[in-house]
């Protein structure tokens, strides 16, 4: 990995921490995008004990903020000429319907809505620097979720866990509809689920609290559940893959309804329509999307 490029949003702890550190350690770039200044730095300190040579950088943005994206995407076109690798990893859950300042729900806007929008800011870049990577950190939570193209953002009645679903349903279906779209520019698209990882994420939510109860004798460490997002990061056996959905650095069939053409298109244009309402056109890069 040395003289490779990466992004990893959401990585100041957790699995996006020890992912940084991973490809640090390998000897990449590293860039962090942080919602917290004061984390974050404290989260490169703790890398670079692990790996004094670790060449790390840090952009601030609120990822779940349509303005923060696009400027955390403009600061690092302007400090850097190529992206290597792109890592979707930031996530997040509310524990009641909140909107963000766009007026976009927020636990929707995190998940989804951020990867699909940050990924199109760079996506100039990543075309340019290929072969280069862009890899979804989805959730099996995503076989819980349905697509609603009439209320993607749960405005008919909230619940944390279902929109979660939801949400990590359409960034696994935006994955899927990107690789087609990116078919011959020597981008790939893959997307990961990475273990039920011990952490606080989700402490706002009484269900999900209750849910990782259950499941606390099936948590693995950080660093585990960042095996697969370096695997698809840095591996060569992965070289020119694109469109699948991992576990455990393996190819994993991921729920029927993520499959669904019609309805990742369907999803595409509704989130174009979405982000146009709030002022931001999506530019086609690529062809016209390929069955």
């Amino acid at each position: 990995m040395v003289g490779k490029v990466c992004i990893v949003t959401g990585s100041n702890s957790g699995i996006g921490k020890e992912t940084a550190a991973e490809l640090a350690g390998m000897g990449a770039t590293v860039v962090m995008v942080v919602r917290n200044r004061e984390r974050g730095e404290a989260a490169m300190q703790e890398i670079i004990q692990r790996h004094p040579a670790a060449v790390l950088d840090l952009l601030i943005a609120d990822l779940s903020i349509v303005s923060e994206i696009r400027r955390a995407a403009a600061e690092f076109k302007a400090r850097y000429s190529r992206l290597d690798v792109l890592i979707n990893n930031a996530g997040g859950v509310s524990s009641k319907r909140t909107l963000t300042p766009d007026g976009l729900e927020e636990t929707f806007a995190i998940n989804y809505i951020a990867p699909f929008l940050l990924t199109h800011e760079l996506m100039d870049t990543l075309i340019s620097s290929a072969p280069s990577r862009v890899i979804v950190v989805s959730s099996t939570a995503h076989t819980m979720g349905k697509v609603d193209l009439n209320d993607l953002q749960s405005e008919n009645g909230f619940s944390s866990l279902r929109t979660y679903a939801n949400a990590k349903l359409m960034s696994l279906m935006f994955t899927y509809e990107l690789a087609r779209r990116l078919r011959g520019t020597g981008v790939t698209v893959n997307a990961l689920h990475p273990g039920l990882v011990a952490s606080n994420f989700g402490k706002g939510s009484r269900i999900i609290r209750f849910f990782y109860r259950i499941a606390r004798p099936f948590e693995i460490s950080s660093r585990k559940g960042a095996e697969t997002s370096v695997y698809l990061a840095s591996s060569p056996e992965v070289e020119g893959m694109s469109g699948e959905y991992f576990y455990r650095c393996k190819p994993k069939k991921s729920s029927e309804a993520s499959y669904d053409l019609g309805t990742q298109r369907s999803l595409w244009l509704a989130t174009e329509s979405i982000l146009a309402s709030i002022g931001i056109e999506i530019k086609e890069q690529t062809s016209s999307p390929v069955s």
